[in-house]
């Protein structure tokens, strides 16, 4: 079963963590996001594989976005 890894706010993709394939944990981090001039960093929803990342450093994203799947 996929979970989706969404934004908590908007804000600016300044790094990812993780790699397609990665085995990560829950509340692991995956990505960091530059919002309201702080790093916030994105954790994973659950424990899984990451399948598919839908960002890439320098995006602008909204609250909600879609960043990563998670499988």
């Amino acid at each position: 079963m996929s979970m989706e890894i969404t934004a908590p706010m908007p804000g600016k993709i300044a790094s990812i963590v993780v790699n397609v394939g990665t085995q990560v944990q829950e509340e692991e981090e995956v990505i960091i996001m530059d919002a309201m001039k702080m790093e916030i960093p994105v954790y994973a929803p659950g424990a899984g594989t990451i399948k598919e990342i839908k960002v890439k450093v320098g995006d602008s994203v909204n609250e909600g976005q879609v960043l990563a799947i998670l499988e």
